[in-house]
């Protein structure tokens, strides 16, 4: 057994794409994050694969409370000092571990990448969605109870039941199919170093200390492509927000290309304010953020990042490196 997060592949599919067609817009694959349990610490990887559902084993986890309701930083903010851990064995993840301060390190043996050997069938809810889980058991329960506190009553950790199909909201989806595990609403969350820089610059002047990227819980998170790149087609410096304004992203994977299509712009809940390091909240991204990132599309709600459809390429392997592109959609 092995700690490297390698996710085993299946058959990519979807429709043949040219891998060096012009576009109007190019950037690379500057990071992946993968959160196997909603609302605790992300996983940076080098490589993931795409399914219908996002990222392999992204969101694929829970905490509940006692009646089977979703538990996030939101109520909890200690949830983001908790940092799991995906141990592969022949190829497939045999084991998820879960590390948090001053607690024994927790190691729940999955039974074929899936649920743990005494995990039992559930309903909880994420969101206004109620859907098949499975209790992954009392030793989780206790493990997470003891280091979030029973304010809550005993806390409970949930498998997503795979088997069920969670669609994203129709009002965004353009009708094009788009499953779900236990994420907010999307499969994929594509936001860019540019768009942190650009907060960054904004704090900054405030006197304010720089954030990074953990706080946004971006999938993909994009990068300038450089003009010495050997995937670079054109040098175009990649600014602030342009995830907001392309269409359909080809990443251009070894396999094959790859396609995500955003589709909602990613409004912020107060996590954001939450440091991953310490679990204490300040509202300065919050209040820097409102100058300038009020958006009309989510009734005014402060955006940052863009929610995203797998539309082809599933199966392939995303890759930090790898070449995106697209055309501007206005």
């Amino acid at each position: 057994m092995t700690s490297s997060f390698q996710p085993f592949t299946s058959q990519a599919q979807g429709p043949a794409l040219p891998m060096n067609s012009p576009a109007e817009f190019e950037a690379c694959i500057a990071a992946l994050w993968v959160f196997p349990v909603k609302s605790c610490a992300g996983i940076s990887v080098q490589q993931a694969v795409l399914t219908p559902t996002g990222l392999a084993h992204d969101r694929a986890w829970m905490v509940v409370d006692a009646d089977g309701e979703m538990v996030t930083q939101r109520e909890l903010p200690c949830m983001t000092l908790i940092q799991p851990e995906l141990l592969n064995s022949c190829a497939r993840v045999a084991e998820l571990v879960l590390h948090a301060p001053d607690m024994a390190v927790l190691h729940l043996p999955l039974t074929n990448g899936s649920a743990s050997p005494e995990a039992h069938a559930i309903k909880v809810r994420v969101w206004d969605d109620q859907v098949p889980a499975f209790d992954i058991g009392d030793a989780a329960s206790k493990w997470l109870t003891d280091f979030l506190g029973s304010g809550l009553g005993p806390l409970r950790l949930v498998r997503f039941d795979e088997n069920h199909h969670r669609p994203s909201s129709a009002k965004w989806t353009q009708g094009l199919p788009s499953l779900n595990q236990f994420s907010d609403g999307f499969p994929v969350l594509v936001a860019s170093t540019a768009s942190l820089d650009e907060l960054n610059a904004r704090l900054q002047a405030k006197g304010e200390a720089a954030v990074d990227m953990r706080r946004f819980r971006a999938n993909v998170v994009l990068g300038h492509v450089d003009a010495s790149s050997n995937h670079a087609l054109q040098a175009v410096p990649l600014n602030a927000h342009d995830e907001d304004r392309i269409n359909t992203m080809t990443l251009h994977t070894e396999g094959g290309p790859a396609q995500l299509k955003p589709v909602k712009p990613c409004p912020r809940c107060p996590i954001p304010d939450i440091d991953p390091d310490s679990a204490q909240s300040h509202l300065s991204v919050s209040d820097a953020m409102q100058a300038y990132r009020q958006d009309p599309r989510v009734n005014g709600a402060l955006s940052f990042g863009m929610n995203c459809l797998p539309v082809a390429g599933i199966g392939q392997v995303l890759r930090v490196g790898q070449r995106v592109s697209a055309d501007w959609a206005f």
